[in-house]
């Protein structure tokens, strides 16, 4: 039996409903997973909602003897609703684990709330470096941002491409993601040529591209977040930086999976790292792309969903490990050090830092069987948050 609380009714969402328990019933474990599933980072909770759902369809609702009950709560992306919201859960509604978290600020929101309650929560999408440290009950299955980055700057160098204008959203993950890329490609031998900061709020590329293809580099090395890359590709062509013989290299959230065949052609030939393509070849990751598309209308996955789905597996196996027990100490404990096989690849969860030890690609835009993947062609193992690392 799985329930949830919403603060809006979402369609389709194939949980059980709330049903009273007689005394010798099944004992019940409760997860709060609180995402944006309202406004502008809508598609972040839609998406990790549905990885969610994956996992459980795929394993059962049963662990270590006891019912799993997830109870989703929307926050909208404002991070004083997530607070609060993630209070409401662990206070009112008993839940034992927490999960989710789409941005930067509403995973820094609960942290106080984790370090009074001593509640595990496990960050699904949110990557800056600088979350981990602000709780203990913190652990991730997205990614640190930096991640990503560090392959791509080292593959540019040794691909002759060592002028490079980096161009990234003016927030925590672009900074972060800024600071990885161009750490390690002057360390490998690149020259940045300029940095561009590009606001958050309502971004017109157009000038700042215009900027790039004047300092003529070999290359633009760009983050932007998931949503908006269509928007980037859009601008990129408008302004002709490919004519003009620059390349277009960047972390995987501007080719998202979710929204590739939107971006179209624009896309063809564009070069990222990343952690995770629905291309993925294993079997894990095919069993995990048929339940996504067989139980959400044909939907891909991409590396949001892929976060929900690991952060399941981390919360299954985890209970396993404590025989049920529901301590957040013991908890978080065990996860410490855990590696399993996602659909993405190896993973290993760090027992120093909390955070996510993992494979990324390198990977190009190809049209396959008539559709646009990012599809991989080199691997860079076992990569670690760069940021952490130097601390």
């Amino acid at each position: 039996m799985i329930t949830r609380r919403t603060l809006m009714t979402v369609a389709g969402f194939a949980f059980s409903a709330v049903v009273a328990l007689p005394a010798t019933a099944q004992e019940v474990v409760k997860i709060g997973l609180v995402l944006p599933m309202t406004g502008p980072f809508a598609s972040t909770g839609r998406q990790v909602e549905a990885g969610v759902k994956a996992y459980i369809a795929l394993n059962g609702e049963s662990v270590a003897g006891k019912k799993i009950e997830v109870v989703l709560r929307d926050d909208a992306g404002v991070a004083d609703q997530t607070r609060r919201i993630a209070q409401e859960l662990v206070v009112n509604d008993g839940v034992k684990l927490l999960m989710g978290f789409g941005l930067t600020p509403l995973a820094m929101s609960v942290a106080p709330v984790l370090n009074q309650a001593k509640v595990p929560a496990i960050i699904t999408s949110a990557t800056t470096s600088a979350i981990m440290p602000q709780s203990q009950y913190f652990v991730r299955t997205s990614m640190a941002g930096p991640q990503s980055a560090v392959p791509v700057a080292t593959w540019a160098v040794q691909n002759n491409l060592k002028r490079v204008v980096t161009l990234v959203s003016d927030y925590g993950p672009g900074i972060d993601i800024e600071k990885g890329f161009t750490n390690q490609f002057k360390k490998d031998g690149g020259t940045i040529v300029e940095a561009v900061r590009v606001p958050l709020a309502n971004p017109d590329f157009a000038p700042f591209l215009q900027r790039v293809r004047d300092s003529k580099p070999d290359a633009v090395f760009v983050f932007v977040p998931s949503g908006v890359g269509s928007l980037f590709m859009k601008q990129f062509v408008e302004r002709g930086l490919a004519e003009a013989g620059i390349k277009l290299i960047g972390t995987g959230d501007i080719t998202d999976d979710d929204l590739l065949n939107g971006i179209g052609p624009a896309a063809k030939g564009v070069i990222t790292g990343h952690f995770y393509s629905a291309l993925h070849d294993s079997p894990e990751n095919k069993a995990f792309v048929e339940q996504m598309k067989k139980a959400n209308k044909g939907m891909r996955p991409n590396f949001m969903s892929v976060g929900g789905y690991d952060a399941m597996h981390l919360a299954y196996e985890s209970l396993k490990k404590t025989n049920g027990a529901t301590d957040g100490a013991k908890l978080v404990d065990v996860m410490k050090g855990m590696s399993w096989t996602s659909p993405r690849g190896p993973i290993t969860i760090d027992p120093d830092t909390r955070d996510i030890v993992q494979d990324i690609y390198m990977r190009e835009v190809k049209e396959v069987n008539g559709e646009l993947y990012n599809v991989e062609f080199a691997t860079y193992p076992k990569i670690k948050d760069p940021n952490a690392a130097a601390k």
